[in-house]
Formats: structure tokens, C-alpha cells, sequence
């Protein structure tokens, strides 16, 4: 299991666990003291991420969430990006 974790710069906590397999990301979740509307948008934010290849960039990543997301998502407290630094983190510090 990959642990990443990322404090964006308004002091909120975003956290990434999740598993590889052939190089690709897998059971994926997203957690942390953000706030998310409506919150079922969550499920979608781990749905872009799985499958993802491990070599694939912070911009690759945030794509890939905001990809999945419907316009009227609210992501309060965090971003695409801060998702994806964490999870970068998880894969590079393993």
C-alpha cells in the first residue's frame, strides 16, 4: 500500500492511499479535512485516478481528476493539484 500526503497552503490536509499494480494505480482513495459538493464526486475523484500509470506527471493526474469531474463540483479547501501532489508522493516515496 502507497501513503501520500499533501497540506495545501490553506493549512488543508489531502491524503492519497492506494495500491500498484503493473505499474498502474489501483484501489485508489482520496481522504482528507477538505470539503467536497456534493460529496458522492469523491468516488469519481478515485475513478480518474485508477489506472493510472505511476510514471505519470502531477499535470497528468490533476487532468485526469478534472476529466472525471462534472462542472458543478465544488472542491473547497483543495484542488486537482493538490490531489495530485499526494498521490505523487506516495508513488515517489515508496
Amino acid at each position: 500500500m502507497h501513503h501520500g500526503e499533501y497540506k495545501t497552503v490553506g493549512g488543508k490536509l489531502v491524503i492519497a492511499d492506494f495500491s500498484v499494480q503493473d505499474g498502474q494505480l489501483c484501489d485508489v482513495s482520496i481522504s482528507g479535512d477538505f470539503f467536497l459538493e456534493p460529496a458522492e464526486a469523491l468516488q469519481e475523484i478515485n475513478d480518474g485516478l485508477n489506472g493510472m500509470p505511476t510514471s505519470a506527471t502531477q499535470d497528468e493526474l490533476a487532468g485526469a481528476i478534472l476529466d472525471r469531474l462534472s462542472p458543478d463540483v465544488e472542491m473547497i479547501g483543495f484542488s486537482p493539484e493538490a490531489v495530485a501532489i499526494a498521490v505523487r508522493r506516495g508513488i515517489d516515496e515508496s
